[in-house]
């Protein structure tokens, strides 16, 4: 089932998730949320986004032409991040929740990660290029923060306009 997506100006998008339990009905939710983001045609997905307060995203890198970017759809369950690169890169970002506003934003270019995978089991591995952007994205989410609290007071004046207008539609 395709869920609907929770736009720039609900509460949740700015809560923090809590982790999903074993017992937590995690796969039919991870399988909406793929069938969501393949909707929208995104490259990541997280819990609060379609309204679910719980530490889960999934990212689909299968449209990403990147050298020593793997094409996958991943579904990660409680991540964290453990350690991240010095080296930082800006890279155009956008969110689903944010429609129509891109903006620069600089993060690490690599992180290593641990998550529990769709059996369960945890998982630690490191991310480079896009899938550690996504990832660092997507984990924001979980946090409450979105793409838009990481640049500078004047492009956060530039687009407040057009932020207001999303919060106007905000449903929920």
């Amino acid at each position: 089932m395709i869920l609907p997506i929770v736009l720039y100006g609900s509460k949740i998008l700015r809560s923090k998730a809590p982790d999903i339990g074993r017992d937590d009905n995690f796969t039919e939710l991870a399988e909406n949320m793929i069938l969501t983001l393949k909707n929208q045609q995104g490259y990541g997905l997280a819990g609060p986004q379609v309204n679910v307060l719980k530490n889960i995203f999934i990212i689909d890198t299968t449209s990403v032409n990147e050298e020593g970017t793997e094409p996958a759809v991943k579904t990660y369950f409680n991540p964290e991040i453990l350690d991240y690169n010095t080296d930082e890169v800006y890279y155009n970002e956008g969110c689903l929740s944010i429609p129509g506003i891109y903006e620069d934003v600089i993060r690490p270019d690599k992180i290593e990660v641990r998550y529990r995978d769709e059996n369960f089991d945890v998982k630690e591995e490191t991310l480079g290029g896009m899938a550690a952007r996504i990832f660092q994205h997507e984990y924001d989410h979980l946090q409450g923060i979105l793409f838009i609290d990481r640049l500078s007071v004047l492009r956060k004046k530039m687009i407040n306009s057009k932020l207001k207008q999303i919060a106007r539609r905000s449903i929920i």
